[in-house]
């Protein structure tokens, strides 16, 4: 076989293999991670290319044997299970160009970061009633490549805008049946972040390698209002904290193994770590008190409590390009648990499949789903390095849990 049909069997057709891969990864990742971040387009050899995908994902998280472990605060009367999940969308839209000869550059929006949890009237409502943390990324990155042996080196960079913002709703007097004594805290804020990596590309045999690093996002302008109206507090407060979104480092590989079919696979590490027990404080505070997780009221009013651990993920998986318009991919992929003795986000296994039809040279459309198991454990109490424990109102177990996933998108290049 010459290499110009090798090239048109493992050329840019399944590259896009690799693409379905990713696009089944969102099922059910560690931390708060939703969308994550994805340069793949930048990769892509068309002088023009943009694509939109979006996924929507299904976990099915139960608690049970909720037991109220704080009884100083009051003995909440409520049901002992609860659904810790609800369902949600991640899309990402992107463009990518040819600036010049060997420079392109891609602008992309995702939501890199969210979750929502609804166990409602629940033993445990002190600890959660409601959160809902949602995010908005706009990016952009440059890379220029340059010749190098029998391939080619891609030097990447890029900086991205970032906005986190949510709610958080719990129990704060247990005043049933109505349950009047609801506490909300709305938060927002903002921050810039950055990448840098490299690629070594040999597209006669769709063989590529790449590592990208995300910088942390430092979010020091959280605020927004606590509204404990219904206990008796005659109007909002503004509060305010601090924290940073992880930095991470993912390592991707591909190549083409046999006329045809492709292998790929990918290792990455995000620092969840970071984010502990969160503190919000009050805005008349700030410059006269610091706002810790020791620090007492009127200074601090509440937390966001996470006590995360570094995050994990491996997969691995295998396309086939049958012809010029039909490709298929299969991944597996494993996410260690960011929760360890607090929480609920254990280990997760996914296995996924996806489709790419081709109807025209310059028209891709992707169909992807996945099927994974989140495994059991246990939620209790637990202590971070600076002695703040987390976990003291409520205990509870759950199961091996499913969480399945579809996903759809289109590219469009030139």
């Amino acid at each position: 076989m010459n290499i110009l049909r090798l090239k048109a069997l493992l050329g840019a057709g399944c590259f896009s293999i690799a693409l379905v891969g990713a696009a089944m990864h969102p099922a059910h990742a560690g931390g708060l991670e939703r969308g994550g971040y994805d340069i793949d387009l930048l990769f892509d050899p068309a002088p023009f290319a943009t694509e939109a995908e979006a996924t929507y994902v299904m976990p099915n998280r139960k608690l049970k044997n909720a037991v109220d472990t704080d009884p100083l605060n009051g003995t909440v009367v409520g049901s002992t299970s609860a659904n810790d999940s609800e369902n949600y969308w991640v899309p990402r839209i992107g463009v990518k160009a040819q600036v010049v000869q060997g420079v392109d550059c891609m602008f992309d929006y995702s939501q890199p970061w969210g979750a929502h949890t609804a166990p409602g009237q629940w033993v445990g409502a002190q600890s959660n009633m409601e959160t809902d943390i949602k995010s908005d990324n706009y990016a952009a990155t440059c890379s220029y490549k340059m010749d190098a042996g029998k391939g080619q080196v891609r030097f990447i960079g890029g900086i991205f805008y970032q906005e986190v913002y949510g709610f958080k709703e719990d129990l704060v007097t247990p005043l049933l049946p109505n349950f009047s004594g609801t506490g909300r805290v709305d938060l927002t804020s903002s921050g810039w972040g950055w990448r840098a990596g490299l690629a070594y590309e040999i597209p006669e045999i769709a063989l590529r390698a790449s590592l990208v690093y995300n910088s942390q996002v430092k979010l020091d302008n959280i605020s927004g209002t606590l509204d404990l109206t219904r206990v008796g507090v005659p109007e909002p407060i503004d509060v305010y904290g601090e924290a940073s979104m992880p930095d991470s480092v993912e390592l991707k590989l591909q190549s083409g193994i046999a006329p045809g079919w492709l292998a790929f696979g990918s290792i990455k590490w995000v620092n969840w770590s970071i984010l502990q027990s969160i503190p919000i404080c009050s805005q008349e505070s700030k410059g006269v008190a610091a706002c810790t997780t020791t620090s007492p009221l009127p200074v601090r009013w509440t937390s966001l409590d996470l006590m995360y651990r570094d995050g994990w993920t491996v997969s691995g998986g295998i396309g086939h390009k049958f012809n010029d318009q039909w490709s298929a991919a299969g991944q597996l992929s494993w996410d260690r648990g960011t929760s360890h003795g607090y929480g609920s986000q254990t280990d997760t296994w996914t296995l996924g499949g996806g489709v790419a039809y081709t109807p025209k040279p310059n028209i891709e459309i992707r169909l992807a789903g996945a099927i994974g198991v989140m495994t059991s454990g246990h939620s209790g109490t637990l202590t971070d390095e600076n002695g703040y424990t987390a976990g003291t109102d409520v205990s509870y177990d759950f199961g091996n849990d499913l969480v399945t996933a579809i996903s759809g998108g289109i590219k469009i290049k030139f």
